[in-house]
């Protein structure tokens, strides 16, 4: 018998030793995303924590849980049906992408800008609360929608356009963002990075037999609360205050009615959030199928698009999604056992609080570096799974990023009154620099999907479809989906707009159109055979 030949067996067992590892990993694979929103929202935006911890952690906690009892039960199934007891199920948790992209790039500024429209700080977080799970719910229901369409959406964009712009997110905002959270504990920080790059990219042992990412959290903590309290840590620690767990039921809310008007002016952000997941599903669907697991590839998305809707309306404010390294769980020797445990503690520990409770005591210099890794290897499967020809294509598509970036940090390094003189003032050099910076970060999934498609149509020669993406780009701009002239980032009618404004959407909806126009000419050229 082959190695990859299937194991008969009448029933499967609920548990093997393997799922012990296979918890372990996706427990902290979910800890570390909540950890993450937590501090971006927490420690970076000031949000009050008794709102993260106590209304949107246990939706968001529950959804993990309803994706991963589905996902058991259709290995189960799967196993039933074919006779095998090698099913491995398919790991579901958070999204860290969209989950991280949501508090730095919706929930953060929202609760900001509802600051500064005069509410208090507890009633701006509510409202914040609000727009996250409205955000779920808009995404939860374009992945009901997609499952049914989204192979189509797959042939439509080539795989660069998808998996580029979300590495240009990986590596300039889940990887620079949380390296220098890393770095504010110099000693705890590199030294937890360094951990996981020796176990997770050196792929080397270590001296005693447990999951590498779990040795790493735990000696991270040691070591961050051992140096703290010896007076050698870094300036500003403290041994964080007990707080009771506190039992608060995840009960269906309609609350994100109140949200839905403030979550449309993200749908530029929203809607690639969305998309993204569906391409990953389809994805992880192929790779589960290639190591000997066929799902059906729409009921995959359809579950993670329920758990998604489930989390929004309970509450929850990031979203699920079925993890990439299915194969990998597979080799760990876990089999169904590992998510209905990893979901059952997730979601009953959110609701009593003991999710809530690990959060606040793990430190950010170790959660940190966790994020750090994500982003690294998202941007190396990126890199991987396209071909090589288009690697530029996808670099290229990094830049948007890189202005986003630069655009939620300004406003922070650059007084009010010099930064609106600097997005305002014509210097006669063109248009204003930081106004392009601006304008460019604005949609900048959307932007980067486009202009890696474009560019990946050009290295295949088609210029007309590099053509049609680009006039997509130029309807897109005119109405604020992309590039974006809103201060807010949001979406308006062209003839709306007035002044230096109106100026910046022309001029940029005119550079795609005359590009687009260049490429329809040229492809009228006869273009030399390629070569073999």
């Amino acid at each position: 018998m082959s190695a990859t030949a299937p194991v008969r067996s009448g029933r499967p067992r609920w548990f093997v030793a393997g799922d012990l590892n296979g918890f372990f990993g996706l427990v902290v694979d979910n800890l570390s995303i909540l950890g993450f929103i937590a501090m971006a929202l927490v420690g970076i935006f000031q949000f009050p924590a008794d709102v993260v911890f106590g209304r949107m952690f246990p939706g968001t906690a529950f959804g993990v849980l309803v994706g991963n009892v589905l996902y058991t039960w259709m290995a189960r199934r799967l196993a039933a049906r074919t006779g095998r007891d090698d099913v491995t199920a398919m790991p579901l948790g958070l999204d860290a992408p969209t989950s991280i992209g949501m508090a730095l790039l919706v929930l953060g500024p929202a609760f900001l800008a509802f600051k500064g429209q005069g509410l208090a700080p507890h009633d701006a977080a509510i409202a914040t609360w609000q727009l996250g799970m409205a955000s779920l719910v808009i995404m939860g229901v374009l992945k009901v929608i997609l499952s049914f369409f989204g192979e189509a959406v797959t042939r439509a964009l080539p795989r660069a356009s998808l998996l580029g712009s979300i590495a240009g997110i990986a590596i300039v905002l889940m990887g620079f963002l949380p390296l220098l959270e890393t770095l504010r504990s110099p000693i705890v920080g590199f030294v937890t990075l360094g951990l996981l790059l020796y176990v997770l990219i050196a792929k080397r042992k270590l001296p005693i037999r447990a999951p590498g990412v779990l040795v790493a959290f735990v000696f991270g903590t040691i070591l961050y609360y051992g140096l703290g309290l010896a007076g050698l840590g870094a300036p500003g620690f403290k041994v964080p205050e007990w707080v009771p767990p506190q039992v608060v039921l995840p009960w269906p809310t309609l609350g994100f009615i109140d949200g839905l008007p403030t979550a449309i002016t993200y749908l530029p952000l929203l809607l690639p959030f969305g998309l993204l997941m569906v391409v990953g599903g389809i994805n992880v669907s192929e790779s589960a199928r290639a190591a000997g697991d066929d799902y059906r590839t729409r009921d995959i998305l359809l579950v993670e698009a329920i758990a998604t809707l489930v989390a929004g309306f309970c509450g929850g404010v990031a979203q699920t999604t079925p993890y990439i390294g299915q194969p990998a769980y597979k080799h760990m020797g876990a089999r169904s056992g590992y998510t209905l445990l990893t979901g059952l503690f997730v979601g009953i520990g959110g609701m009593l609080g003991v999710i809530s409770g690990l959060v606040q005591w793990l430190p950010l210099a170790v959660l940190a570096p966790i994020i750090v890794y994500v982003a690294i290897d998202i941007t190396t499967q990126a890199f991987q799974a396209t071909p090589r020809e288009h690697a530029g294509a996808m670099v290229l598509g990094f830049l948007p990023s890189v202005a986003y970036l630069l655009a939620i940090k300004a406003p922070g390094w650059i007084a009010p009154e010099q930064l609106a003189a600097m997005t305002t003032t014509l210097d006669g050099h063109g248009l204003p620099e930081l106004a392009v910076i601006f304008t460019l970060g604005n949609g900048f999934i959307i932007t980067s999907m486009l202009w890696i498609a474009a560019v990946v149509a050009m290295i295949d020669g088609k210029l007309l479809r590099a053509s049609g993406f680009l006039l997509v780009a130029a309807a897109l701009t005119l109405f604020g989906l992309i590039h974006s002239v809103d201060p807010r980032g949001g979406i308006y009618l062209p003839w709306q707009l007035e002044g230096l404004p109106k100026i910046i959407s022309w001029q940029f909806t005119g550079a795609y159109v005359a590009l687009a126009g260049l490429l329809a000419l040229l492809s009228l050229q006869k273009q030399p055979s390629e070569r073999a």
